[in-house]
């Protein structure tokens, strides 16, 4: 095969080189958890009584202060005992994909502000919810991976499960964890059901996920297989290959998944829209299950596998997940849905 005439991806998936850096003197570990505790409870003391309802922050040279000022009382008593300490900091090595992270959530945060701002929603309730969301979609993807793609690998080695600065995290698992986070929110917050909160949440995993999968781009990951289609690229840096199959043209996958995003994104946003911001409960839901997972179903046929231990099976693993989220998209819209309301 001609190679020549096919992208070549060598892009270093690391954004910035952070040197070392050495304190000029040590900072106690101990004296770090007093200062936050300071911090924690001196916050309320500085915090200006709220304004019509409206939350009011304390003025920014009184937060200043206060936070140098933990830091200095919990640091002095370590002078003179023992603690366990940090003399530097670093090197680090931010990526990329850390950024694009971050990107989904404040994307995804913005653009759910809007849709509670139009349903006459506080910000507070927002924040809180996206507390659920990001907690729920770290642990969700990282089980999710554990579980669904190499299990054995992990229940033999269970130290490891909690390092997910490692790398693995599985959609899917997002996915559930997400489902999972908004009926805990729906549950503790009043007058609030669970397709109301799913439906102000899918638009922004949308874009999250389009982010997250520019991401995964930069890091040479979930690759496709082989093709000699004009658009195949050559991931030359990837981890995830042998030497020699870095020179082979494949499928961007992930770029594949990242555009169907923004189509998932923009199929909501005109149902959104078309209802005047107040769409029946259950459809922004279940119209995302049944066009995401859908499309992920279709993109898998150009992934390579993932899963060992599905290599001769008909489906992989992406696919098998993918049929239920459909499934349920589709009794979402058929039985709860409400297209009089």
């Amino acid at each position: 095969m001609n190679t020549e005439n096919f992208i070549v991806w060598d892009f270093d998936p690391v954004l910035v080189n952070i040197p070392e850096i050495t304190f000029p003197f040590p900072i106690s570990i101990w004296g770090l958890v007093i200062a936050a505790a300071l911090i924690y409870f001196g916050w309320s003391k500085i915090k200006p009584p709220s304004q019509k309802g409206e939350p009011a922050e304390p003025e920014k040279w009184k937060a200043a202060g206060l936070v140098i000022g933990a830091f200095i009382v919990g640091q002095l008593p370590f002078l003179f005992l023992d603690s366990p300490s940090i003399n530097s900091f670093g090197p680090l090595e931010p990526r990329w994909y850390g950024l694009m992270f971050a990107m989904a959530f404040m994307s995804g945060y913005f653009i759910g502000l809007k849709m509670y701002r139009d349903a006459g929603r506080s910000q507070e309730e927002l924040d809180r919810l996206l507390i659920y969301v990001i907690v729920a979609t770290v642990i969700g993807a990282r089980l999710g991976h554990v579980f669904f793609y190499n299990p054995e690998y992990f229940l033999r080695n269970i130290h490891l499960i909690p390092q997910v600065w490692t790398g693995g995290l599985a959609s899917h698992g997002a996915a559930i964890g997400i489902i999972i986070a908004m009926y805990l929110y729906a549950k503790r917050t009043a007058n609030t059901s669970f397709m109301w909160v799913a439906d102000r949440v899918v638009p922004g995993v949308a874009i999250g996920g389009m982010f997250i999968r520019f991401g995964n781009f930069f890091n040479s990951e979930i690759v496709g297989i082989p093709t000699e289609l004009p658009w195949a690229i050559i991931f030359k840096n990837s981890a995830h290959l042998t030497e020699a199959e870095r020179l082979i043209p494949r499928h961007p996958s992930m770029l594949y998944e990242a555009f169907l995003c923004i189509i998932v994104l923009a199929i909501l946003w005109v149902i959104y829209k078309k209802y005047k911001a107040n769409p029946p409960e259950g459809s922004l839901f279940g119209t995302f299950l049944i066009t995401l997972f859908t499309g992920r179903f279709l993109i898998e046929f150009t992934k390579a596998t993932q899963a060992d231990f599905l290599e001769s099976a008909m489906f992989d693993m992406g696919q098998l997940l993918s049929i239920p989220f459909v499934l349920i998209g589709i009794w979402i819209l058929w039985k709860k849905v409400n297209w009089k309301q």
